[in-house]
């Protein structure tokens, strides 16, 4: 049985690789969507937000701390359609599974060695 999910990211991103690297190595097929290089459409957006929540927005990241107020005061698909940098990474889709981030909570759900 193949184990598939989709994981939403940038493709620099550090994070992202370790993430698809482990993944891969515990036997997923990682379907990788840099979300900077290839936009997700709003709908794509509008369908994330309700299933992340507003933890889609990274607020600690460079992208959010170069944000004038005027920006930081979007809806959360305002802000990631304008600049998809702003989102956590990774966000991982695998059925009704929702994950965020790569923390050893993410990949205990996923079974991979933390």
């Amino acid at each position: 049985m193949t184990k598939s999910l989709t994981m939403y990211g940038l493709s620099h991103c550090s994070t992202c690789q370790k993430a698809q690297t482990e993944l891969e190595a515990a036997g997923w097929t990682v379907s990788f969507h840099d979300v900077k290089s290839d936009p997700l459409p709003l709908d794509a957006w509008q369908k994330m937000i309700p299933e992340f929540g507003e933890k889609l927005v990274n607020r600690a990241s460079l992208t959010w701390r170069a944000m004038s107020e005027d920006e930081r005061a979007g809806t959360p698909l305002q802000m990631l359609s304008a600049k998809p940098s702003l989102m956590k990474r990774p966000a991982i889709v695998q059925g009704d599974l929702r994950l965020l981030g790569w923390t050893a909570n993410v990949k205990r759900a996923l079974g991979v060695t933390a």
